[in-house]
């Protein structure tokens, strides 16, 4: 095991691979926007990565807390795919708006759109990815979180937990976290939490859109993103895929 500790942070992660096989480990504060992608078969061949993380919150003391495993639109995308979050992966992929295809994992007990033409990509600590082909801060990505928590305001208020998860998981210390926004939404059942937020690297500015949702002892995370300068063109396509988020169990 290795153990990073960094202002309130711990991170350590578990790497459990098939003899022969050894891979890098990412970055403690890890960032999607600056990921290398890779499209081997060996950032598949882990058959287990677990990345643990105990985020202080403030003189409350709550704890964003877990581990990472990993698995295998617009207005009405989230109420469509709540109405069908009991369908089958077939029958629901049937229903994605156009432009989209659907992405359900019953195994881990999720499901969302994402636009149709990205590509699945593997990361390592990423339950799942897929990114456009051309845009490479244009992704959508899922962690996993294993927690004893059982529900989302045991751990804080939405713009609590999303400050702590921009500024301490989802930046690197070369760039610079602006949060927008963050806010509560209940949907067939679950309490989400939903935020936007900027990371300013020297090069690059990304617009980034995140949902969390805890169910099952599993602390879920959404994120999706794009270059600043095609925000105008992407938002309400990132913005379907928030909205599409489900939890199916």
């Amino acid at each position: 095991m290795i153990m990073w500790s960094m202002a309130g942070l711990q991170i350590g992660s578990y790497l459990s691979c098939p003899v022969g096989r050894t891979h890098r480990l990412f970055s403690p504060r890890y960032a999607p926007e600056v990921a290398s992608f890779s499209q081997g078969s060996d950032a598949r061949a882990c058959t287990k990565l677990q990345i643990c993380a105990v985020a202080s919150l403030g003189e409350s003391n709550n704890d964003i807390a877990g581990c990472f495993d990993r698995r295998q639109v617009l207005t009405g995308v989230g109420t469509m795919l709540a109405s069908t979050c009991l369908d089958n992966g077939r029958a629901l992929a049937e229903k994605a708006p156009k432009g989209y295809a659907a992405v359900v994992d019953n195994n881990d007990g999720y499901a969302f759109f994402y636009p149709f033409g990205w590509q699945e990509i593997a990361i390592k600590g990423q339950d799942i990815a897929y990114k456009d082909v051309i845009e490479p801060l244009e992704s959508v990505s899922i962690n996993i979180v294993k927690t004893d928590k059982t529900d989302l305001h045991e751990l804080g208020s939405p713009e609590r937990i999303a400050k702590t998860l921009v500024e301490k998981v989802f930046t690197t210390p070369s760039q610079k976290s602006q949060l927008i926004d963050a806010k509560e939404k209940d949907a067939n059942g679950k309490t989400y939490y939903t935020f936007e937020f900027l990371a300013k690297a020297p090069n690059f500015t990304r617009h980034a859109l995140g949902t969390v949702a805890i169910s099952d002892g599993k602390f879920y995370t959404l994120l999706t993103g794009a270059n600043q300068r095609r925000w105008g063109k992407m938002e309400d396509k990132l913005r379907a895929v928030v909205d599409s988020f489900i939890l199916l169990k």
